[in-house]
C-alpha cells in the first residue's frame, strides 16, 4: 500500500492500481489477488468463506447496535469507533460454543463481552465521570436503570476547557440481532452547572420490553456544553463527550 502525494488526489481504478481514501489519507494499492469465483467455490478457501460469513454477521450486528444508540453515539464517538466495535463483536461471535465455524453468531456467543466498550476512546467515561454509579438491569420489568448518588461536579467531573454545564445521559435497549430489530429508550438529566455545588441524587430509568428474551444493553454517558447568554452550545461537536456500555445482559 502506498500514499498519494500529488496535488490532485483521485479515487477509483486505473489499470491494476486502486486509488481510495481512508482515515490515513489518500492511498493507492495494486489490484490483484484471488478471484471471487475461486474464493466462493475452491475447497482450499473453506476457512476464508467461514471467516467472511462471520465477519459479515459481526458487521450487521454492529450496524444494529449503532442504530439502536444513534441518538447518543452521534454526539459521543471517535472516528475508529466502528472498527473497534466490529473487532470486539468478532470476539463475541468466536465465543459461540454451539455452532460450527461459519455459523457462529452473536446470539449464541457472549454478548456480555461488550460490557465496558467505550464509544469515544479519546474521552472515556471512566476518566471523565469519577462519581460512583450503579447500573441495574431488570429483565422482568424491562427497566434498565442508573443510580448516581450526590456528588460535587467540580471534583468528580473532568470537564474540558470552556465547559460550563454537563448532563448525564443513559439508554436502555433490547436488541434482536437475528431479525435486526430493537426497542430502545433514552433518558437524560437537565443541564447541570459544572461548579462546586453538589448535585441531587440522579436516577435514570430506561424502559424496554418486559420479559424480553433478547440481549439487553445499558449505556451511560456525559455530555458537555457552554452557556452563552442563556443558550447551551455543544463543545467541539461532542469531541469531549463520553459514552460506554456499563451493563450487558445476554438472553
Amino acid at each position: 500500500m502506498g500514499k498519494q502525494t500529488g496535488v490532485v488526489q483521485i479515487e477509483g481504478q486505473v489499470g491494476n492500481l486502486s486509488f481510495y481514501k481512508s482515515n490515513l489519507g489518500h492511498q493507492v494499492r495494486m489490484k490483484g489477488g484471488v478471484s471471487k469465483n475461486k474464493i466462493e467455490n475452491d475447497p482450499a478457501f473453506q476457512r476464508t468463506r467461514e471467516n467472511n460469513l462471520e465477519f459479515g454477521r459481526a458487521g450487521k450486528a454492529v450496524k444494529v447496535l449503532r442504530n439502536t444508540l444513534r441518538a447518543l453515539i452521534q454526539r459521543s464517538s471517535d472516528s475508529n469507533m466502528t472498527q473497534r466495535l466490529v473487532k470486539l463483536m468478532m470476539k463475541v461471535i468466536h465465543a459461540d460454543e454451539v455452532n460450527p465455524r461459519g455459523l457462529r453468531n452473536v446470539i449464541d456467543g457472549e454478548s456480555e463481552m461488550l460490557q465496558g466498550f467505550e464509544f469515544n476512546i479519546q474521552s472515556k467515561l471512566g476518566t471523565t465521570l469519577y462519581a460512583p454509579f450503579t447500573g441495574t438491569i431488570d429483565r422482568v420489568t424491562g427497566q434498565l436503570s442508573v443510580h448516581v448518588p450526590v456528588f460535587n461536579p467540580g471534583n468528580m467531573v473532568a470537564a474540558p476547557a470552556g465547559a460550563t454545564h454537563f448532563r448525564i445521559v443513559s439508554a436502555g435497549a433490547a436488541i434482536d440481532f437475528e431479525n435486526e430489530t430493537y426497542v430502545a429508550n433514552v433518558n437524560a438529566t437537565a443541564e447541570l452547572p459544572w461548579n462546586g455545588t453538589p448535585t441531587a441524587v440522579i436516577d435514570l430509568v430506561n424502559t424496554v420490553t418486559a420479559n424480553s428474551t433478547h440481549p439487553l444493553f445499558l449505556a451511560l454517558g456525559i455530555e458537555f456544553s457552554q452557556d452563552v447568554n442563556g443558550v447551551k452550545y455543544s463543545l467541539n461537536n461532542g469531541a469531549f463527550n463520553a459514552l460506554a456500555l456499563v451493563k450487558v445482559s445476554g438472553e
